[in-house]
């Protein structure tokens, strides 16, 4: 599918790059939409193959990924801007990415579902429950859901000195496991916002984000009163490193959204 950059502005005027994918043999006009946001925060997204998101497009969507703040595609300034941003501005760059396509009549709004792993899998989750009215339906493979109690884990493991303790307080802009601004960024605590079809996928060997990540996301949902599908790989890692459980992930994916957003 055809792979093209764009650049839009969010609403306090930062200039996000994006990459958009679209469907073969379609025009760029009131498509359905898949926003994709990459993992990491610090990682980016660029105009290589990327098979998830090709794998979207063969089924009739536009994909969209935004290269949000906090990601590494300029320099060290645009990397730090999102610092503290999680479920914040890092969130609204997304979303700002639809509004723009929108705007520019390419995809129809009424139709959009986010997608992501990781990083992007929270991503997917605050889209649905830090946010409201955007997406149809969102898909989160191996997303932290319970910062607070992720963070509280990783503090005991590694200690208050470790790098990653230090990384985690300047991201997610907090001073320790019992800051209150964890809660109000952790989708788990807003399961009960929830007003769209929510899919978790979560590898069972997963090192990165546990496994119990999920697990929480789904009971949350649950004790909301709301309805969510749970899929686990079976000895899966983060990375989905196993062509068979890959494949499960990206057919489970694929038949959620078009349920959900079909595309046509």
């Amino acid at each position: 599918a055809m792979v093209r950059e764009l650049r839009y502005a969010a609403a306090d005027g930062l200039e996000i790059d994006a990459i958009l994918t679209t469907p073969k043999g379609r025009p760029e006009k009131n498509l359905p939409l898949i926003v994709l946001p990459h993992g990491g925060p610090e990682a980016q997204d660029d105009i290589r193959f990327d098979w998830w998101a090709q794998a979207l497009a063969s089924r009739g969507y536009a994909v969209l990924q935004p290269n949000y703040r906090g990601s590494t595609n300029r320099d060290n300034a645009f990397t730090e801007a999102g610092y503290g941003e999680w479920g914040g501005k890092m969130q609204t760059d997304l979303s700002d990415g639809v509004a723009f396509l929108a705007r520019e009549g390419v995809i129809d709004p009424k139709r959009v579902c986010i997608v992501g792993a990781s990083y992007g899998g929270y991503a997917a989750l605050a889209g649905v429950t830090l946010q409201k009215g955007i997406y149809r339906c969102a898909v989160s493979v191996a997303g932290p859901a319970d910062l607070a109690g992720r963070f509280h884990d990783e503090i005991l493991r590694y200690g208050e000195q470790s790098y990653l303790v230090r990384y985690r307080k300047r991201s997610y802009g907090v001073t320790g496991d019992g800051d209150p601004k964890l809660k109000t960024i952790s989708p788990a605590a807003h399961a009960g916002n929830v007003e769209v079809p929510l899919l978790l996928i979560h590898g069972k060997d997963d090192t990165v984000v546990p496994y119990s990540e999920s697990q929480k996301m789904a009971a949350a949902m649950r004790a909301a009163g709301k309805s969510v599908e749970f899929v686990t790989l079976s000895g899966e890692d983060h990375w989905l490193s196993k062509s068979e459980t890959r494949l499960q992930m990206l057919q489970a994916t694929v038949a959620f959204v078009e349920k959900n957003n079909p595309p046509d």
